[in-house]
């Protein structure tokens, strides 16, 4: 591919030829040395540069592959892990990966087998050797090199003796080449895990399908762990050799040296075809005459040049509402058909539902296993699983209501009985940007807790009971703001979109919306802003306010947005119902950011949207609230995945324990209770993964840090939990900091970010911790 005006003449000394391929998370380059020596240089992005579990897993990669130096393996040449963009160069190699050979011309016949086959056991006879695991062999790892495969790609291997990072639940891989025990508890993927992969590669090279291929990647991860693998169109007697190498049990497995000599019995002998040439002489064919180099997450999953058979898992997601960011894109729709089967109910398999949570949650979320125990509060103590905050924080304490350094250095005036509080916050860069019930739009230091300004945006006369803000998000150094004054007459006050510049705090432009009908939203690069008149919404820039496109909206809908990656997604529920609908639906507006353009997908009325997940809309249906309950907490009967492309639905139901706020926070639902209950729910099974009881009171969202695996919960008191996403069990649990303030609990919110964790509180105290030593006094900000 050719290069692009932004792409780098030189990386590392190193001339750009050409761009051999791009991903989520980098570039991969061909360059040259001096001398003229051509290398494959792969390039990580440089917004994933600062992410410190990412150089982490980046090392680790380039420690592996140097570690690894055979033949069937791509050499690394040099490296600089520690360049402000993370580079790494290995030798090229052209050719083909084995996804894109069996794409363009179909699967292998029996005798092509012979040679990857046996070059692959030798492959991993080094790479095991080295002392390490790659744990992602698949098609798209490995090229089809003239003088046999060379095994690619050690972005998500380790040191056999290395379990850290895997600790850290950043699971990922590619299912329908992932082993049982990487979906069941990752920590134990040991060389017998590859033996497992290299199976069902080798029946995918010779059939064009895996031997658990299913409709999604679920289903596939379930049939891994459960099912016995369908070996349609493999010989008998090559079928004898791959069986015992897809035993459940790694110690059923063969060792490669067995292995070896059961495959060349089994394998034939390439007979020389006529007009072949000679032992070192090649025809060249153009179209083979590329290379396949991983581009992707070398910290996780892969976006690649070539094609493999299923979708790769990325759980790492930020707080709030799951969004699967850094998910791949799906199958390839170039790619050999998959055998269709009909989807079957995963509770048909009486027994083993423990066991498919089990699988499910590790192959999405990381390593463990669940834990329903609800665990004693124990005191806060630091352990190893931490991040250490970055240099210059310190623990701070303040209010939405602190002296500001600049700009309205007191907040509005108060009278007796002011609700001020409710804070909304967003976490920018080494900042925090607030606003709230009677709060004027603040900065704060993230470090220190210093109120750096206070935006001038509502008229001198106003008191804290007429004004509310919102902190919507920050984007290209703008704070965007929604803001209410309120009159006290008997109309419906207009709301403003206001952008603030988030240096200095001064106003750059605003807007009259209509938040009646429409949620004002950021979405990647634009600002969703209802009209006055609430039947359309503008995406505008979030610096000048320029309009980019108009969308309008469902008359009689109240609509929410939700951003996923490059997707945004609207929940438009009807304000009133139709009482001459015989079934009422709510609808979900699929949006292209480029144009506006939009279509609708209907969905239950009383549905919440979650997120998306692996192209798949996560709903959860029902939500009535028992008004004979003195918490009123709603009940969701069912969990419903909607598939984007296909219209498919499918339903799970989490029963009894499918009562409370719903989020779904890294792959699990979670629900929490006012009285400090917390249930993690699989949605893709719905059943119970653990609960746990904490003593916060009203708890708000949950926010959770995918680098150290902790869902973290705070109360209308400042109490904050810590748990463990996959265990449930409660880490610790401090005192409360703030008073209770019953009316707005739902403004507590817990964000980690950069080893630090911020919270809100809904009297409007802001708080910062270090969650390694969460009981450390703070200063007051």
């Amino acid at each position: 591919m050719p290069l692009r005006s932004d792409d780098p003449r030189s990386v590392g000394g190193y001339k750009v030829v050409d761009r051999l391929g791009n991903g989520g998370m980098g570039v991969v380059y061909r360059a040259r040395s001096r001398s003229g020596r051509e290398v494959a240089v792969k390039v990580v992005h440089a917004q994933y540069a600062q992410d410190a579990v990412f150089r982490s897993r980046f090392r680790q990669e380039i420690e592996a592959v140097r570690k690894v130096s055979g033949a069937f393996t791509a050499a690394v040449v040099d490296a600089d892990p520690e360049a402000e963009r993370p580079w790494m160069a290995t030798q090229y190699v052209p050719g083909r990966s084995l996804a894109q050979r069996i794409r363009d011309r179909g699967p292998l016949r029996v005798t092509e087998l012979r040679p990857l086959a046996l070059g692959l056991v030798e492959a991993l006879r080094e790479i095991h050797r080295a002392g390490v695991v790659h744990r992602d062999l698949k098609p798209a790892n490995v090229l089809m090199a003239d003088d046999g495969p060379r095994v690619i790609d050690f972005g998500i291997s380790r040191a056999a003796e290395n379990l850290s990072l895997t600790e850290t639940g950043q699971m990922i891989g590619t299912p329908p080449f992932m082993s049982p025990e990487q979906l069941t508890d990752a920590r134990t993927a040991g060389p017998a895990s590859d033996v497992f992969s290299l199976g069902t590669l080798l029946v995918y090279a010779l059939t064009g399908r895996g031997p658990f291929d299913a409709d999604s990647p679920y289903l596939t991860a379930y049939r891994v762990v459960h099912d016995e693998p369908v070996l349609d169109g493999v010989d008998p007697p090559l079928r004898a050799v791959l069986e015992p190498c897809l035993a459940k049990k790694a110690a059923d497995r063969p060792g490669l040296d067995e292995l070896a000599r059961e495959l060349e019995t089994a394998l034939p002998e390439r007979e020389p075809e006529p007009g072949a040439l000679p032992a070192g002489h090649r025809r060249v064919d153009a179209a083979a005459a590329t290379t396949e180099i991983q581009v992707g997450k070398g910290s996780g999953a892969e976006n690649h040049v070539g094609t493999g058979p299923g979708p790769e898992i990325d759980p790492g997601n930020g707080p709030g509402a799951e969004i699967d960011a850094g998910a791949g894109p799906g199958p390839d729709p170039d790619a050999p058909p998959a055998r269709r089967r009909r989807l079957r109910p995963l509770l048909a398999a009486t027994g083993t539902v423990g066991a498919l949570v089990l699988g499910l949650t590790a192959y999405l979320l990381g390593p463990g296993g669940a834990d329903t125990t609800d665990t004693a509060d124990p005191a806060p103590t630091a352990t190893s699983r931490w991040t250490a905050p970055p240099t210059g924080w310190k623990p701070w304490q303040t209010t939405l209501f602190a002296t500001a350094s600049a700009g309205a250095r007191q907040a509005l005036p108060a009278k007796d009985g002011d609700p001020g509080g409710a804070p909304s916050c967003q976490v920018h860069g080494r900042d925090v940007y607030c606003g709230g019930t009677g709060a004027l739009p603040v900065r704060l230091d993230g470090r220190t807790g210093r109120t750096l300004w206070r935006a001038e945006t509502a008229p001198s006369t106003t008191e804290q009971g007429q004004y509310q803000s919102a902190v919507i998000g920050v984007r290209d150094s703008v704070v965007l703001v929604k803001q209410t004054v309120i009159s006290g007459e008997p109309v419906v006050d207009p709301a403003h979109l206001i952008a603030l510049d988030a240096e200095t705090g001064q106003r750059l432009w605003s807007r009259q919306v209509n938040t009646t009908d429409i949620d004002p939203a950021l979405s990647g690069d634009l600002v969703l802003a209802p009209d006055p008149d609430g039947t359309a919404l503008t995406a505008r820039a979030p610096r000048t306010g320029a309009e980019r496109w108009s969308l309008a909206i469902p008359a009689g809908h109240h609509c929410s947005f939700t951003t996923v990656g490059a997707g945004t997604y609207a929940h438009c529920r009807p304000v009133t119902r139709d009482a001459k609908a015989a079934n009422p639906e709510s609808r979900v507006l699929v949006v292209d950011r480029a144009d506006g353009s939009a279509r609708t997908v209907k969905v239950p009325l009383n549905s919440v949207l979650l997120g998306v997940r692996q192209g798949n809309l996560v709903l959860v249906v029902g939500g009535t609230k028992d008004t004979d309950a003195d918490d009123g907490d709603p009940t969701y009967n069912a969990i419903l995945f909607l598939d984007l492309k296909t219209g498919d639905r499918a339903m799970t139901t989490p029963g009894e324990h499918g009562k409370g706020r719903a989020a779904m926070v890294g792959g699990v639902l979670v629900f929490t209770r006012p009285g400090g209950q917390v249930t993690a729910v699989s949605p893709y099974t719905g059943e119970l993964l653990w609960r746990t009881r904490t003593s916060l009171e009203r708890p708000g969202g949950p926010g959770y840090d995918a680098a150290t695996d902790t869902l973290y919960l705070a109360s209308t008191t400042g109490r904050v939990a810590a748990l463990d996403r996959l265990k449930g069990t409660l880490l610790w649990e401090t005192l409360p900091r703030a008073t209770p303030h019953w009316a707005t609990g739902s403004a507590n919110w817990a964000l980690p970010h950069e080893g630090a964790l911020f919270v809100t509180v809904s009297d409007g105290t802001l708080f910062s911790l270090d969650p390694a030593h969460p009981d450390r006094e703070p200063v007051s900000g």
